[in-house]
């Protein structure tokens, strides 16, 4: 008993239709070989699934034979397009060409290279330009300049400002040591009772920490004092090497 016909119309079953994709894709695939072997025919083939996966077939090449395609599916209409689009772009290349040879042939006149063939008008002409791009220089370097010096300026005055701060710093300090100094000279080395007082270095709380002063101010006794030599020298001695 045959098989009847099959109805061709879409398999609604999902695993149905994609082992059916899978048979036919591969014989398909398998006739459009044969067809080449066998007829030396150039054959391309390309299937796309419901995926989106692609599946293809060239006996000669895919881009070649789309080349081909191309070539063959041109009408004369198309051709007389491109022909025109071709013309047009030839035109603008020549357009562009000379463009770029006069601005070479100004350049060189700018420089003062083959001023041979120009006319006076023309002479003149570029000595305009000459001068006015001549102008134009010197004012922005003009512009430059001031911009330079203001810049300069400005760290002038930043810097006599920091020397400014140090110079009261310094005045401030200096002010201080001579207060400090009028203070030891303003000392009294010898009391009323004859005693020796400490050493100015020196504090009378014993929360200080102890210092050591090397050499010894040398003491004079004054008019009419009844302190001996000898003691004001060992008093010398004593206040030289206090610990």
């Amino acid at each position: 008993m045959g098989r009847g016909p099959v109805e061709l119309k879409r398999i609604e079953n999902k695993i149905n239709r994609q082992v059916t994709f899978s048979k036919r894709r591969n014989g398909l695939l398998k006739k459009a070989y044969e067809l080449s072997v066998l007829c030396d025919a150039e054959v391309a083939l390309i299937v796309f699934s419901s995926r989106g996966k692609l599946y293809e077939f060239s006996s000669v090449g895919m881009n070649r034979t789309l080349e081909r395609y191309q070539r063959c599916c041109y009408t004369p209409q198309d051709n007389s397009a491109i022909d025109r689009e071709t013309q047009n772009w030839y035109q603008e290349v020549s357009k562009l060409k000379a463009k770029y040879e006069s601005l070479q042939r100004s350049q060189r006149h700018l420089l003062g290279e083959d001023l041979g063939p120009l006319s006076i008008k023309e002479l003149q002409n570029l000595e305009k330009q000459l001068e006015g791009a001549l102008s134009q220089a010197r004012q922005r370097k003009t512009q430059i300049m001031i911009e330079q010096m203001e810049e300069l300026r400005r760290k002038e005055r930043h810097l006599g400002d920091i020397n400014k701060q140090l110079k009261n710093k310094l005045e401030a300090g200096q002010g201080s040591l001579r207060a400090i100094q009028g203070s030891w000279d303003s000392t009294p080395l010898v009391d009323a009772n004859n005693t020796f007082p400490a050493h100015p270095t020196q504090s009378n709380s014993m929360d200080c920490e102890p210092t050591l002063q090397i050499g010894y101010h040398h003491y004079v006794p004054p008019e009419g004092s009844t302190v001996p030599r000898s003691v004001a020298c060992e008093s010398n001695f004593i206040q030289g090497w206090v610990l």
